[in-house]
């Protein structure tokens, strides 16, 4: 289960419930929410479909407990194109 709180308009607390619980803080720009969806899915709703692209290739426990959103693409070059493919 991925559970997303935003704390302010660029930061959320991300909760996962896998096989062990974590707990996440993803930052998030308007500029990177809009280039990637074009406004057509909510900060909340990306960082729930960026989580869900994550613990398809890593168990929540390797994934970063802060980081930017951006940077999921720079260790998965495919993330923005499954995204898009979301949108679509």
């Amino acid at each position: 289960m991925i559970s997303v709180e935003a704390i302010d308009n660029n930061s959320f607390k991300v909760s996962v419930t896998k096989d062990s619980s974590t707990k996440h803080i993803v930052l998030l720009s308007d500029r990177f929410h809009q280039d990637v969806t074009n406004n057509k899915l909510t900060k909340t709703e990306l960082i729930t479909h960026s989580f869900e692209f994550l613990l398809k290739k890593e168990s929540n426990q390797s994934i970063l407990k802060k980081f930017n959103l951006e940077v999921i693409s720079q260790y998965f070059p495919e993330y923005i194109d499954e995204i898009k493919k979301i949108i679509l």
